[in-house]
């Protein structure tokens, strides 16, 4: 049975005075870790959109194969707020478990067999999509950052840092696919800013 959410009112003048609410009711500052890394994990979503967006652009085609795949790690980032915004054991039927990083770690694997090994560092660039899959990447690495900092001060379900660290490592392998499976990827120069 699919459960219907209703949201009635988007202004609620609750957090007006720097306070949230977290899923099990409890306020907190919107400044805390809690809420910051669950808020990251948000803007890492953010970018996947922009980043469906541009497959459509960079390749004159919609429908690109990996934009239903980007679709479920949407709703599965959403999953991870949740895991994140409900602590404590009311939180409990909220939490991941490790089967969304055996699927990312699929997906890897079936995008790595068509790419050549690395022999250099590649850098944030190419083709649209790839430029975004590379920013979603490094907000996606953030959450993670953010997720650990919590860890450090409150119980956090391991899985979820574990799906972050999978899924900025599948960003990186797709940003290479969307460079021509790498063969289109602007690698590293070292010392490139000397020979100006």
């Amino acid at each position: 049975m699919t459960r219907t959410l209703r949201i009635d009112s988007v202004v609620t003048r609750g957090g007006d005075a720097g306070q949230t609410s977290l899923g099990d009711g409890t306020r907190q500052p919107k400044d805390s870790l809690r809420v910051e890394a669950y808020g990251t994990v948000d803007e890492a979503n953010a970018c996947l959109g922009v980043l469906r967006a541009s497959l459509g652009t960079s390749s004159g085609q919609h429908g690109h194969p990996q934009d239903a795949v980007l679709a479920r790690i949407q709703s599965l980032l959403f999953d991870v707020g949740a895991d994140l915004c409900v602590p404590g054991p009311m939180g409990a039927t909220l939490r991941l478990d490790d089967r969304p990083v055996a699927l990312i770690e699929a997906q890897i694997t079936a995008l790595l067999e068509h790419q050549s090994p690395l022999d250099s560092f590649v850098l944030p660039a190419g083709s649209l999509a790839a430029a975004q899959a590379h920013v979603a990447r490094t907000v996606m690495r953030r959450a993670e950052r953010r997720v650990v900092s919590l860890a450090a001060a409150e119980d956090v379900n391991g899985a979820v840092i574990r799906l972050l660290n999978r899924l900025s490592d599948y960003l990186f392998v797709l940003a290479r696919h969307l460079n021509d499976n790498g063969r289109a990827d602007v690698l590293w120069q070292r010392g490139a800013a000397s020979d100006a």
